[in-house]
């Protein structure tokens, strides 16, 4: 029988609470924002609220805390797939998402070390059904059914994977993961080009076809970013640290997961599929329409 207790993992007592009688804690909460205006959000909920849900998960005799972290914690790397063993360039860390993200990972580290079993699992490109916000990855695949999108970035790529896999793949990791280890829960390494074919041909639009080097992206991402300080908005596309972080394919492997917690993944491509026809159904049908004539007439000019 499931008991819902609302509450805020920035509010140490409210965790506490939370945590009682519990045998196992899955730590899920985080904000996921290249919005440079989240910074000081992040920090406080991807950092220190980690440090609350450690030290009383510690403090309750909690048997087992899986922390969710991300594949930005593995890298990328040149020329081929990342692993658990990898670690980011370290000019990423300037990226405020990455960062908090790092500095989570290291907290649950440093809490398997003084003997608290933690385990945590690093979702790739999470994408599906129901990304009501969306995320960033499901705010990719709106704009692209919404035919907001033009262009793509040249040489990039993503390893996308289900959102019902990464559940999955949390079951298994909170079962079979060994204390002090991560686990990267991916699937499909796709170039972006690819990954934005699948999506038009999922939904019945043509796709982006302009492929744009990335300097020229990130000098475009620059001026963005000087309009925002300047008039104090967020751009919508082309945001500079999800430009920034496109620098390398973000390509991944799940070899471990997948020998050690007995994980499989669908393909990623049948995920985007399936996130691009939940996003088409979601807005009213004249939108749809105009979205695809838009669509249309860009890529045909």
């Amino acid at each position: 029988m499931a008991e819902w207790r609302p509450g805020d993992v920035r509010d140490a007592d409210a965790v506490r609470q939370a945590v009682e009688d519990c045998e196992a804690v899955v730590h899920m909460a985080a904000l996921y924002s290249y919005r440079r205006s989240d910074a000081g959000l992040m920090e406080a909920t991807n950092v220190e609220g980690t440090r609350n849900v450690l030290d009383a998960a510690a403090r309750q005799g909690v048997g087992r805390v899986l922390c969710t972290s991300s594949s930005a914690t593995c890298g990328p790397v040149p020329d081929r797939p990342a692993t658990e063993q990898d670690s980011p360039p370290a000019w990423e860390l300037k990226v405020p998402y990455k960062r908090t993200k790092v500095e989570a990972e290291r907290l649950a580290a440093s809490a398997a070390q003084e003997g608290l079993e933690t385990v945590c699992v690093n979702p790739t490109t999470v994408v599906g059904p129901g990304d009501r916000q969306p995320t960033p990855s499901g705010k990719m695949i709106r704009d692209l059914v919404d035919g907001r999108m033009v262009g793509y970035l040249r040489g990039t790529g993503l390893n996308v994977v289900s959102v019902q896999d990464v559940a999955q793949g949390h079951r298994l990791a909170l079962e079979y993961g060994h204390s002090g280890r991560r686990y990267i829960l991916g699937s499909q390494d796709l170039q972006l080009r690819d990954a934005f074919a699948v999506v038009g041909e999922s939904v019945g639009l043509r796709p982006p076809r302009v492929a744009v080097p990335w300097p020229v992206a990130y000098g475009v991402a620059l001026g963005a970013e000087l309009t925002r300080l300047v008039l104090g908005r967020e751009p919508r596309l082309l945001v500079l640290d999800e430009v920034r972080l496109a620098r390398l394919p973000l390509f991944f492997s799940s070899d471990r997961a997948r020998s050690e917690l007995g994980y499989k993944p669908r393909p990623g491509a049948e995920a985007l599929a399936a996130a691009a026809r939940w996003f088409a159904g979601s807005r009213p049908r004249r939108d749809f329409v105009r979205a695809t004539a838009t669509t249309t007439s860009a890529g045909s000019g």
